[in-house]
């Protein structure tokens, strides 16, 4: 019995460190000045999170949480409002300030992928924002593997990239929304980077850097659009996964939106994908098919726990689940009981990808929404024939 107080204490200790109170107000920045006024009303029904809880805001705007995430603080607004800055990094008061938005639910976004940005691919990145330009899309998601390497590099050539991606997001003159893929995993082949794990930057760390929270949520056109990332890895090597606390993350977002609304998510890794079958299976190297995730044998570039994301997102109605990865476009959807979910991928930004005798051209794909059904999808290539 002697030894039960010491344990408590212990225990108590471990939890006040690791937990941090959040608390803040969600509010209408009318004359858009960052501040709150004293005519701007505090904003019901907004959403959140620290990537781990979600929380909804009161009639007044207010919200508290404990914090148990990364250390950001994140918002995700009602329809017709948007937030910039979308997320914070957790302080002892974190507020945010939303301005009205013209909503309609008719609307576009282009789906792109696999950026590789490095100084020699800045023309890549040219093309794509003059397809932006030309097609004029309410915003862009770009699906992972933004940067051309930190997996494998030094920390001075992994944050040249990332500081020369925040740069090109800059140039965009419409919203570009972004998740990680496994290129932005720093330093983790480390018989390459020669890089400690004790680096604070080690893994997804210079992401969060660098680029804030990994995965997220927002609202647009009646849609309730999620970044994930999908991109795990152990020891040495990276693998297509949902952790477990993204996926509680998830299931408290999704718990947050009314049942009817349509889900629209986006990650580096697809769930199921034909991009198995465009190069031969390969046993040993950085590209291997195989992956051990805790001892157990998976397919290295889909999400092996695609089943259990599926579960909890097909609590909604669920018509698309874009990815990239794979440098290629592609289409896929099973027959089921359920309803179609299709699961598809776009080309590589950096490039067309040889595939035989043919090559896999470099693209984007354009999808319109009308009332909530998302069209069958445009590819525009970015090269010309």
């Amino acid at each position: 019995m002697k030894y039960i107080p010491l344990l408590l204490f212990i225990l108590f200790t471990v939890n006040s460190q690791a937990q941090t109170t959040i608390q803040g107000v969600v509010y209408h920045d009318k004359n858009a000045n960052g501040l709150r006024d004293r005519d701007e009303p505090g904003i019901a029904g907004a959403m959140v999170s620290d990537q781990a809880q979600v929380v909804i805001t009161d009639a007044q705007g207010r919200y508290e949480l404990a914090s148990a995430g990364y250390g950001f603080v994140l918002v995700t607004p009602p329809n017709g409002y948007a937030a910039n800055p979308w997320w914070q990094k957790v302080s002892t008061t974190n507020n945010f300030a939303l301005k009205k938005v013209p909503t309609s639910t008719t609307f576009s976004f282009i789906h792109a992928s696999d950026t590789h940005i490095s100084e020699k691919s800045l023309d890549r990145m040219e093309k794509l924002r003059a397809v932006v330009e030309a097609a004029k899309p309410d915003f862009v998601l770009i699906s992972g593997d933004l940067v051309k390497d930190a997996l494998r590099v030094s920390e001075q050539e992994a944050s040249s990239y990332f500081t020369l991606f925040r740069q090109e997001l800059a140039k965009f003159t419409v919203p570009v929304w972004s998740v990680p893929g496994n290129h932005e995993i720093f330093g983790i082949e480390r018989h390459l980077s020669l890089v400690s794990k004790s680096h604070p930057l080690y893994g997804k760390k210079m992401f969060h850097h660098y680029l804030g929270p990994n995965y997220y949520s927002f609202n647009y056109g009646g849609i309730h659009f999620v970044g994930l990332d999908n991109v795990d890895y152990e020891d040495l090597w990276y693998f297509g996964r949902v952790d477990s606390l993204q996926l509680k993350w998830l299931k408290a977002d999704l718990a947050s939106v009314a049942a009817t609304t349509p889900v629209i998510t986006f990650g580096h890794m697809p769930f199921y994908s034909g991009g198995l079958s465009f190069a031969p299976f390969t046993e040993t190297g950085p590209s291997r098919t195989l992956e051990r995730e805790n001892g157990k044998l998976e397919f290295r570039h889909v999400v092996s726990n695609a089943a259990d994301v599926l579960k909890v997102l097909t609590t909604h109605p669920y018509p698309l689940s874009l990815a990239g990865h794979h440098h290629a476009r592609q289409v896929f959807w099973y027959e089921s009981t359920s309803a179609k979910i299709r699961f598809e991928q776009t080309g590589a930004v950096v490039g067309g990808t040889p595939h035989g005798n043919e090559t896999l051209p470099s693209g984007v794909t354009l999808y319109k929404v009308t009332n909530g059904v998302v069209g069958e999808g445009t590819f525009i290539p970015l090269d010309k024939k």
